[in-house]
């Protein structure tokens, strides 16, 4: 009974997830409660089945709250404006420049790990570019969502805190042993981005467009839609550099929780740049959507997974599973999961394959001596590269919406792609040896 009653809570969130009725924060508080009660748990049960959660995912939220606004701060003084143009500056009307150019401008707007932001600063800069060289939009599109899912693993971003709170560990921690996978990935991508600016080259001829982009003389000035904050007092960047420089050698060194560290950096970096009350305030507010947004679902998916987890019902639910399932499957089962991980994305939302189907293929895969670490990194892998074509996610719709595309088409256009990226990320992970 226990059994059917998870495996009820896991599919009733799932399709709930993929509405567009309810947001994560209320499916996931909600839905666990109820399933608890039917399954004859008490209040003060469930209450320490929360409480127990909670606690586990306090230390993620805290750092995805404070590396959001820290990362945030530094777009809003023009940090990252010099490298961007520079790359905007070598460009120039060569597509296989601008091409390679878009991939390494969308890892830097994605810095902050957030997709609307990245789409925000990307795609109205180059769009005008693209349109003048008769480029694909839907190129464009994919570039930028191809850089974005692979900067996804950094450990503030939305997968690697989700993937945080399913393994009960520090997404730092996790993320560690991906970095040589996501460098390759950014390889992968320009790669990629490469050949498609050659396909372009080949599809389009330049004769006539190969005039200067208007407003790219100089160095094409990023459009930003989002009102920016007076810079006229803002510390000069090396300042600001040698601060964030700092900051990743403490944090990659271990000396202090990532939490507290963002939280240290993103109080100085603000009282640095900004030295009145209400600019340092107005810089709050300005990001607060974003890291509030992240922080609330990390704390309600940390209560769905103590209910869930604390409650029996994700043991039960695995050791019912493992009866059903060919022997030879269940120690492989998340290497069939993450080799479909793109498809799965274009079933289920973000949330739903991650809160849902994760940690019940986890759960199984333990039971049977693979490592929980592995089997979710993995799994992750796989999956993340279709982050931005999946059609439950808002920022696709930013996307599609700001390059005046078509969500059906897009997905078509780029499918077969990002698919391809994510197995190849896990053939590195496999020749890697280092997960198994």
């Amino acid at each position: 009974m226990l059994s059917i009653i998870g495996l009820l809570t896991i599919f009733l969130i799932v399709v709930l997830l993929m509405g567009k009725r309810f947001s994560p924060v209320v499916v996931l508080s909600i839905v666990p409660v109820l399933a608890a009660l039917l399954a004859g748990f008490s209040f003060a049960e469930i209450g320490e089945f929360y409480i127990e959660g909670i606690n586990k995912v306090t230390g993620i939220a805290v750092m995805f709250i404070f590396a959001i606004l820290f990362f945030g701060i530094l777009q809003d003084i023009g940090f990252f404006d010099p490298l961007i143009r520079y790359v905007l500056r070598l460009t120039g009307s060569n597509p296989i420049a601008i091409t390679c150019g878009t991939v390494v401008i969308a890892a830097i707007a994605h810095i902050d790990g957030s997709g609307a932001s990245t789409f925000l600063l990307t795609i109205p800069a180059l769009l005008p570019i693209y349109q003048r060289l008769r480029m694909s939009p839907y190129l464009l599109v994919l570039l930028v969502g191809l850089s974005a899912s692979v900067m996804n693993l950094i450990p503030w971003a939305g997968p690697m805190g989700r993937a945080g709170i399913i393994l009960d560990r520090d997404p730092f921690d996790v993320w560690k042993s991906l970095i040589p996978v996501q460098v390759i990935g950014m390889l992968f991508t320009l790669v990629m981005a490469i050949y498609f600016g050659w396909r372009e080259k080949q599809r389009v001829s330049f004769a006539k467009a190969a005039a200067e982009v208007p407003g790219t003389e100089n160095g094409a000035q990023v459009l930003d839609p989002v009102k920016q904050p007076d810079r006229s007092q803002v510390k000069p960047l090396w300042i600001n550099a040698i601060l964030t420089l700092g900051i990743f050698t403490v944090l990659f060194a271990g000396l202090l929780p990532p939490g507290l560290l963002f939280m240290l950096g993103c109080s100085v970096v603000l009282f640095l740049n900004f030295q009145k009350k209400s600019e340092q305030m107005a810089r709050l507010q300005a990001h607060a959507p974003n890291a509030l947004l992240m922080a609330s679902i990390i704390m309600v998916a940390g209560s769905f997974m103590g209910i869930l987890s604390a409650s029996g019902m994700l043991e039960s639910i695995a050791n019912d599973l493992v009866g059903i399932l060919p022997k030879e499957a269940i120690s492989n089962l998340h290497y069939i999961i993450a080799f479909l991980g793109v498809p799965i994305e274009l079933l289920l939302s973000t949330d739903a394959t991650y809160f849902a189907l994760f940690p019940v293929i986890q759960q199984i895969v333990t039971e049977h001596g693979v490592n929980a670490t592995t089997a979710v990194q993995y799994m992750m892998v796989g999956n993340i590269v279709g982050t931005f074509i999946c059609p439950f996610a808002p920022a696709v719709w930013l996307a599609v919406g700001l390059a005046n595309v078509e969500l059906g088409k897009y997905i078509k256009y780029a499918f077969f792609w990002v698919w391809g990226l994510g197995i190849a990320l896990l053939i590195t992970m496999f020749l890697l040896g280092q997960f198994v």
